[in-house]
């Protein structure tokens, strides 16, 4: 699997972003909150909101880097997956997302509250997809000009 390389410009705005990821092998999380849950091998699918400094770009920027000090709960699967594919979604809210792919896809909530821990709304921002997902056309039914894909 390829780790994904972002080519043209992120938008520098506000807003959400998704990225889709692959982890090869099973992962036990080192989190306390979540002590003792494993996530398998398969395709996940974060997304997260880019509203402060230097919005998208700065957000997903830092998740595509390899090399960072873990701070979110996605952090922790980051650093030990491939990111595949990214979107990003200006004036979008994550909470939408996941929403919508929850209810046009199968997709599943591997770990009520990962990456969710300050949304009142969303069981998880962090959803497990099937092993067929045709993850271009996922990204693409978000309604985004701004969707990149590892070659």
């Amino acid at each position: 699997m390829t780790w994904l390389t972002i080519s043209g410009e992120i938008p520098g705005v506000s807003g959400a972003y998704t990225f889709v990821l692959y982890l090869q092998s099973p992962l036990p999380l080192s989190i306390k909150k979540f002590s003792g849950a494993v996530l398998d091998s398969g395709l996940y699918l974060y997304s997260g909101s880019a509203y402060g400094p230097g919005g998208i770009k700065a957000r997903l920027s830092r998740h595509l880097r390899r090399e960072k000090k873990v701070h979110w709960h996605i952090d922790h699967v980051t650093g030990k997956s491939n990111i595949l594919a990214a979107a990003a979604l200006p004036e979008g809210r994550e909470c939408h997302t996941i929403g919508k792919v929850l209810k046009d896809r199968q997709a599943g909530i591997p770990i009520p509250g990962f990456g969710s821990s300050d949304c009142g709304t969303c069981s998880s921002h962090f959803l497990s997809l099937p092993a067929n997902t045709d993850i271009g056309g996922l990204l693409a039914s978000l309604k985004t000009e701004h969707i990149w894909l590892a070659e």
